[in-house]
């Protein structure tokens, strides 16, 4: 796990039997939670962790019944990042290597996701878990939280981190958190940008449940092409981001979803979406 975890809240929730599985899954009304369970280890990301989150947001991507992800955990930590004993246990730079491309496929799989995903930040949040609350698309915090890019702080620049800290925050603050290793509480976090928002920790499940179910509300299908062209069009220049999403938005005025939310809209009426 990572440097500087500390206690978080959640303290109510009892610890996870070591017969029950390390990722948990729910689903509710179209909201998939995934929950990090392993309370004990502040919810490092451990091989067996990186495997069970890789297989789950596989099996969710071609699942149209869900239509959005929780990404929560249990205990006082929400992620701590790496699990370093393991790491330090294989000390090659193969296996490394390998790791972190292990780590940064599961990363870019919640990016490629088609349903939008919600980091449910309840505890602290260091390094590579920075950056899973980075990589989300959305993040709702206890007031309660905390989230810093440690590793530096054991002579490990969050380098993987840094990638998707980068996309959401000023360069200028993204190296502030990098070179210092400073673990900042949820406020200040959401004032960089890495949270949506901040709430009391007893009302941290009412907030998430209402913005997914705002987003429920919404066509399915207009939701997942949006979200795929937002990440693309960030990685382009800005005249080929327009022309790009100018043929997407084209595409999307096609969609049988458009032309009923513009005919519900002109009638005055709540519309009907087609649904996968």
């Amino acid at each position: 796990m990572s440097p500087g975890t500390g206690p978080g809240n959640d303290t109510a929730e009892a610890p996870a039997s070591v017969t029950e599985p390390i990722l948990l899954r729910e689903e509710s009304g179209g909201v998939c939670t995934l929950t990090l369970n392993r309370p004990d280890q502040y919810n490092a990301l451990s091989e067996a962790m990186l495997g069970e989150l890789q297989s789950a947001l596989d099996a969710i991507a071609a699942d149209s019944s869900v239509r959005v992800v929780v990404l929560a955990a249990r205990g006082k930590a929400f992620c701590a990042g790496h699990d370093l004993k393991e790491m330090r246990a294989k000390p090659d730079q193969g296996y490394y290597e390998a790791l972190f491309k292990t780590c940064s496929r599961m990363m870019l799989s919640i990016v490629h996701l088609p349903q939008p995903v919600i980091a449910r930040v309840q505890g602290i949040a260091t390094a590579a878990g920075c950056q899973l609350v980075a990589t989300c698309d959305l993040a709702v915090a206890s007031s309660e939280a905390s989230l810093g890019a440690s590793g530096i702080n054991v002579g490990l620049f969050c380098m993987t981190p840094g990638v998707a800290m980068a996309r959401k925050v000023k360069r200028k603050d993204a190296f502030e958190l990098l070179f210092t290793g400073d673990i900042i509480p949820a406020e200040r976090a959401c004032e960089l940008g890495l949270i949506n928002r901040v709430v009391p920790p007893a009302e941290l499940d009412t907030a998430i449940a209402a913005l997914a179910q705002s987003i429920i509300a919404k066509s399915q299908a207009a939701v997942a092409a949006g979200k795929r062209v937002f990440y693309k069009q960030l990685e382009m220049g800005l005249e080929a981001a327009y022309e790009y999403a100018s043929e997407e938005m084209a595409r999307n005025m096609m969609f049988h979803d458009a032309g009923e939310g513009i005919d519900a809209f002109i009638g005055k009426r709540k519309p009907v979406w087609l649904h996968k």
